[in-house]
């Protein structure tokens, strides 16, 4: 049951405007395809496998320069894709997932920057992950799927910008996990990043995210029609886990305060309480929505995979791993944290600076008022938007020098 006026959220943002100034869009765009890994180069895999085919669907918006100093790489969440900006026909109803950000005069300026959106290897919207097909056996790896990482995530990243010609990017930029992803770029490739924007994120996941993550998880393996994963070929999918996961996660990406003004105790289409249990209330019935929107779109092994993965990230363990590990680097940091996220709440970006600034590394850290929780860094809040492309227009000018040749 859909409500007629949701509070705005990641599934919700309105779709942009094609023509207006003030909402200028990077317009008609696509996504493509490429093979990067192979049976002759596969993935190696930080659990020790490996993997190939490996095939990404990426976006990209704007020009890379005749220097290539003006590219920005964009890292999506959890349940995001390539699809970041613009709209694949004039009668979609929404835009790309950061339309708002990204185009003509927004913080990632299409006028002056080259910018690259992958879906994450393991998802579900065109890169290679659990429901894409196993050569072994002409079958969906389901849960054959090897064990992934987010430096797994990030080298084959890397592979998709050398595959368009970029050896060094202006920025790495990403929100929630997207945000876990930018900080390992620079561990990983140090000599290839000039900044790393982490947003609503964290150096590593909290007692509570993990639990949270397995409850989630433990949703979609207790559903009847999981099938050990092979659910692919059948008539019914393990769509109630996966909704409830959705359900529960969707919760902690919006503030107490944020659904309280929006929602409060209202009834949903009803006057008094059925004293029973059906739909009393209306955020109720949100969450049936976005629940039910969510199974639409997203597979519930790559569900797994992803939290997983992102339960395992830790690159600062401790003091002499993380001196090792940050001495190379060079780039500039970007941290953002916004006042009602709960679910990375602002002391775990605190953390992350206090990480940076005792490695002695350039760090600006912003703390966002925005009623919106976790979910602030995918709306419009115009503070957010002013840091972020302050950061990036001086980070430009001191790379390029003001010079920057469009092709």
């Amino acid at each position: 049951m859909a409500l007629a006026n949701p509070i705005p959220s990641r599934d919700d943002t309105p779709a942009s405007g094609l023509q207006t100034e003030a909402t200028q869009s990077v317009g008609l765009v696509k996504t493509c395809h490429v093979t990067l890994f192979d049976d002759d180069q596969p993935l190696k895999l930080d659990a020790g496998s490996t993997l190939a085919p490996v095939t990404v669907a990426y976006e990209t918006y704007g020009s890379l320069n005749a220097e290539k100093n003006n590219a920005i790489l964009l890292c999506h969440a959890l349940s995001g894709n390539a699809h970041a900006a613009g709209k694949h026909s004039l009668e979609d109803r929404k835009s790309g997932w950061w339309d708002d950000y990204i185009g003509p005069g927004k913080p990632f300026d299409t006028n002056r920057y080259f910018i690259i959106c992958s879906n994450n290897l393991g998802g579900c919207d065109g890169t290679t992950g659990p429901s894409s097909i196993n050569p072994a056996d002409g079958k969906p790896y389901a849960l054959r799927f090897p064990m992934i990482t987010i430096g797994d995530m990030v080298r084959v990243q890397h592979a998709l910008v050398r595959h368009l010609g970029v050896h060094r990017l202006l920025a790495v930029a990403g929100g929630s996990m997207g945000g876990m992803m930018a900080l390992q770029w620079v561990i990983d490739y140090p000599d290839e990043v000039d900044a790393s924007i982490a947003i609503a994120s964290t150096p590593r996941l909290s007692a509570q995210n993990i639990a949270f993550n397995a409850v989630a998880r433990q949703a979609i393996l207790m559903d009847p029609f999981f099938n050990g994963g092979d659910y692919y070929n059948d008539t019914r999918r393990p769509e109630n886990g996966l909704a409830l996961a959705r359900m529960m996660a969707h919760i902690t990406y919006l503030s107490e305060k944020g659904l309280h003004d929006k929602f409060g105790r209202k009834l949903q289409n009803r006057e008094r309480l059925s004293f029973g249990f059906e739909t009393d209330f209306a955020v109720e019935s949100y969450l049936y929505y976005q629940g039910s929107s969510f199974v639409k779109k997203f597979d519930a092994n790559t569900y797994l995979y992803i939290t997983k993965a992102m339960d395992y990230f830790d690159p600062f363990p401790d003091p002499e791993t993380t001196a090792k590990r940050l001495k190379p680097v060079k780039a500039k940091f970007l941290v953002v944290s916004f006042d009602t996220d709960w679910r990375f709440d602002t002391s775990r970006s605190q953390e992350l600076v206090k990480i940076l600034n005792w490695n002695r590394k350039g760090v600006t850290f912003q703390d966002i008022p925005s009623p919106f929780g976790h979910d602030s860094f995918l709306l419009d809040v115009p503070l957010f938007k002013l840091s972020l492309a302050t950061f990036l227009q001086r980070r430009f000018l001191e790379i390029t020098g003001g010079v920057s040749h469009l092709g």
